[in-house]
C-alpha cells in the first residue's frame, strides 16, 4: 500500500504590521491584480480564459497565483454547474471589497501612464466612481459575467497620452 503525504509550505512571517506592507505581501505582482481585474470586470472564470486574457501568463505563473489567491481568501474556486471537472474562480466577499482600489488604479494609470482605454470611458468613471462601485458589487452578487470594460485595443495601437506634452489627453 502506497501512502502519499502532503506537506503544505508554512506560510511566511509578514516583513512588518503595516497594513500597505500586509496588503502588498498578498497582491504585490501584477498577475495577482489581473487575475482580479479579469474576474471583476471582465467576467473571466476559467483557467483557459485567464490564460488567453492577452496579457501572456505563463501556465506556472497562472496556476501559482490563482493558488495564492485562494489561499489568501481572495478567490474561491468553485465546480462548474454545467460540467463538474471544470473549475470556476469567483472573487469571494474580500476579492469584491478590492473594486474601490481597483477603480482608482484604473483611473491612476490612464491619467499617468500611455494607454488604450478610451478617454471617454475613464472620463464617465471618475466622475461616477460610486455608480461604477454599484454596476461592479451587483455584477457580483448576481453572477453576471457581463463584462465592466472592454478589452482594450493591443498595446502601441492608439494612447491617451499626448507625447509632446507628456499630458493625458483625458
Amino acid at each position: 500500500m502506497l501512502l502519499t503525504v502532503v506537506v503544505k509550505a508554512k506560510p511566511a512571517m509578514p516583513r512588518s504590521g503595516c497594513p500597505v506592507s500586509r496588503a502588498l505581501e498578498m497582491l504585490g505582482d501584477r498577475w495577482s491584480l489581473l487575475l482580479v481585474r479579469d474576474m471583476m470586470v471582465r467576467g473571466l472564470s476559467t483557467f483557459r480564459e485567464f490564460q488567453n486574457s492577452g496579457e501572456g501568463i505563463a501556465t506556472n505563473i497562472l496556476s501559482s497565483r490563482l493558488q495564492s489567491l485562494e489561499a489568501g481568501g481572495i478567490v474561491a474556486a468553485e465546480p462548474s454547474a454545467h460540467d463538474g471537472r471544470s473549475i470556476h474562480y469567483r472573487l469571494t466577499e474580500k476579492g469584491i471589497a478590492l473594486a474601490p482600489l481597483m477603480l482608482e488604479l484604473l483611473i491612476w494609470g490612464a491619467r499617468h501612464e500611455s494607454s488604450d482605454a478610451p478617454c471617454a470611458m475613464i472620463d464617465e468613471m471618475e466622475q461616477n466612481r460610486a455608480a461604477v462601485l454599484a454596476e461592479t458589487l451587483r455584477r457580483w452578487k448576481e453572477r453576471d459575467p457581463t463584462p465592466l470594460l472592454p478589452r482594450f485595443a493591443p498595446a502601441g495601437k492608439t494612447s491617451n497620452l499626448n507625447p509632446a506634452k507628456g499630458k493625458s489627453r483625458i
